[in-house]
């Protein structure tokens, strides 16, 4: 393949930049080289990224086993559990713009020839894919893997747990004394939270579209085999340059469909639909919501892993049942991947998940019994979401799979939490919390403080909630998320009343607010948008550029 740093290295004309690079200590060789372009978002803030430096220095020895140059450079991280419940929250899914943003900056001004990409959580994963399919320069991911569980009295624990153990303290059903000991066990060490949430939903999804080699989704953050798949991916990249392999020669319809067909096996994160549109839309790729729900509907559900309803397993357990090439393997025997899409580990995605089976049918079922015939995410319409929303099917109980309930109507998240704290929320309840879209929030803040204040209240199986907003990957309960058009955008739900009845059905696919049309009608003649809560700064340039989420919540071209 052509080398583009040769255009700015080479020659009389290359001097002033090879004296430039000179002053970094690089050799005549080494600027000869194919220059590997490390984004790297390493940092001490994320527990998931606080290890990536030693990733990233596996990756450029493999980089230079196989003769290239690597360049390391860094991208920013937003840990979404620190920045749960207050203001920080609007900044997470924006950030997902500016990683792809800072790595196209970077690979563009440099001329590099080639890239790979060391994420580790929530948005940071799909910022750099986004990146990767817009500049379509050869390129692989390589994330930091999955966080251990924590052990707390004999049982495995996690992040979500302490989230939910906040609300059980609240009613009385758990001491400070034990929350503070729960705390101290529930995050063991480094990586991406250790159940199925947002970070090891994404970066198993990375694995199942073909840009990250085999076990890139569940190798254990503290694991030599991390390190050593690491300096494989080094190893791998400059193949990719050699042969002029491209992002966008793998990111394509059928793998994509791969991807959602791994996303509904193993019971994903809600939040996967908004970041795989917007992979779709870098790349150029046609994708709406309903060809996710024929690929949800086709799909069996085959895993339930933390936090999907009574679950106790975590990322390890899955990795020990095989990871993601058992999942594609199991789905591969009745035709719903499809092996002939090329991919970063092989020629094609098939030689690396053929004859894979589950290693640990309690952990990951074989695809002749499934935990549901249907996948673990469903896309739902209705006269409250007309151009859809979104809920995690798996973590949904069986009793609000069909819910109709009075509605409790807050304009902001911390309204709603205080409401369930004051202990005003009750059996049968519909919450709606609105005015949180990727416009009206702005930012799309994650719901996951009320759905576990929910649950450690002991009413996360009596209760529905509705959000324009989304919900973390933690999140389990009867939620509905990305109801779009949003509030701020006039849609249905910013006309819900305090009482309003709304109706749940999961197996239908439908969510509707049960006021007539006319009364509708009214309400809409009446009602003006707020002022935007945020006028200056990041968000408010975001506010202005940002797609519904039923798009993707993506920053639409101009």
């Amino acid at each position: 393949m052509e080398s583009r740093s040769e255009r700015i290295k080479a020659g009389t004309e290359g001097a002033p930049q090879r004296s430039l690079l000179k002053a970094l200590g690089y050799t005549d060789e080494e600027i000869r080289r194919p220059w590997v372009g490390i984004a790297c978002s390493f940092n001490e803030v994320v527990p998931g990224h606080v290890h990536l430096q030693q990733v990233a220095d596996a990756v450029k020895a493999g980089v230079r086993l196989a003769g290239g140059t690597p360049m390391q450079f860094g991208v920013m991280g937003i840990c979404d559990g620190i920045a749960m419940g207050h203001e920080g929250m609007r900044y997470s899914l924006p950030s997902r713009e500016v990683i792809a943003d800072t790595v196209e900056l970077m690979a563009m001004a440099h001329a590099f020839d080639a890239l790979v990409l060391i994420p580790n959580c929530d948005k940071i994963v799909p910022g750099m894919l986004m990146a990767a399919a817009r500049l379509n320069i050869p390129a692989l991911v390589v994330s930091g893997g999955p966080m251990l569980a924590g052990r707390f009295r004999g049982r495995d624990v996690d992040f979500i747990t302490v989230m939910e153990a906040q609300g059980a303290v609240k009613a009385g059903l758990m001491s400070e004394g034990e929350l503070a000991e729960l705390e101290d066990e529930a995050c063991p060490g480094c990586g991406s939270c250790a159940g199925l949430f947002t970070a090891n939903s994404m970066n198993c999804l990375t694995e199942a579209v073909g840009m990250g080699l085999p076990g890139n989704g569940t190798i254990p953050a503290p694991h030599a085999a991390r390190l050593r798949l690491a300096k494989r991916a080094g190893m791998a990249v400059m193949e990719l340059f050699r042969k002029g392999l491209r992002p966008r020669d793998i990111i394509n319809k059928r793998s994509l469909r791969n991807a959602l067909a791994v996303d509904m096996a193993i019971g994903g994160s809600s939040n996967t639909i908004l970041h795989v549109l917007a992979i779709a839309y870098e790349a150029g790729v046609e994708l709406g919501l309903e060809e996710i729900q024929e690929v949800c509907d086709s799909t069996p559900n085959l895993a339930r892993i933390s936090p999907a309803g009574g679950a106790v397993y975590h990322m390890q357990d899955l990795h020990e049942a095989g990871g993601i090439p058992a999942v594609m393997g199991e789905l591969l025997r009745k035709g719903l991947i499809d092996p002939d899409v090329p991919c970063v580990g092989a020629e094609r995605i098939g030689d690396l998940v053929e004859g894979k089976r589950t290693l640990n049918p309690e952990v990951l079922r074989p695809v002749e019994d499934p935990y549901m015939p249907t996948g673990g995410l469903a896309i739902l319409r209705g006269s409250l979401a007309p151009e859809g929303a979104v809920i995690k099917h798996s973590a949904v109980p069986g009793n609000l799979l069909r819910h109709r309930g009075p509605a409790r109507v807050f304009d902001q998240e911390e309204d709603a939490v205080a409401a369930m704290r004051r202990g005003d929320i009750r059996e049968g309840d519909v919450v709606v919390i609105r005015y949180e879209g990727p416009k009206g929030g702005p930012g799309m803040r994650e719901m996951l403080l009320p759905t576990a204040t929910l649950a450690g209240m002991g009413l996360s199986d009596k209760v529905v909630l509705i959000t324009d907003g989304r919900f973390s990957g933690g999140t389990r309960g009867a939620a509905v998320g990305h109801v779009s058009p949003e509030a701020q955008e006039g849609g249905p739900i910013a006309m819900v009343r305090e009482g309003d009845l709304v109706e749940l059905d999961v197996p239908g696919r439908r969510v509707e607010l049960l006021v007539p049309p006319k009364e509708l009608a009214r309400r809409r003649e009446g009602w003006t948008p707020p002022e935007p809560r945020v006028r200056e700064g990041y968000l408010a340039v975001y506010a202005r550029q940002v797609s519904s989420a039923s798009l993707g919540a993506v920053r639409l071209r101009v």
